[in-house]
């Protein structure tokens, strides 16, 4: 098993920054493909970012594409998610997940998943 621990979420002010860590254990982490959900109340749980293990392919949501950036520390066995010119739109539980081969933006196809971090955007 992988188990995924996010990390970063906070309160921040409408068009600042907020960067969100996913530290994994238990699993070889160079081998997953790591992806970036986000649920806000009442609605469905959406893709923002994902990455492949050696970082060369990545996928972004439409609406987070100039925005955010997502990244990977092999060596520490973490992926990041930089979130910049927030917007309240932006606010929503953040997951992070782990799959094999490619980044997809569909949740099923995720296996592994950590609790959730709470990002909230004030304006």
């Amino acid at each position: 098993q992988v188990r995924l621990v996010e990390s970063g979420g906070g309160l921040v002010q409408a068009g600042g920054s907020l960067r969100l860590s996913c530290a994994a254990f238990g699993g070889t982490f160079s081998v997953y493909t790591m992806g970036w959900f986000r649920q806000a109340p009442g609605k469905e749980r959406e893709f923002v970012a994902g990455i492949s293990w050696a970082g060369g392919n990545r996928l972004f949501a439409d609406s987070v594409k100039g925005r955010f950036t997502i990244s990977r520390d092999n060596a520490k066995n973490t992926v990041y998610l930089q979130m910049n010119s927030l917007k309240p739109e932006d606010a929503a539980v953040y997951y992070c997940a782990a799959k094999t081969f490619l980044p997809t933006m569909t949740a099923r196809d995720y296996g592994y998943w950590g609790q959730g971090t709470q990002v909230t955007v004030s304006s």
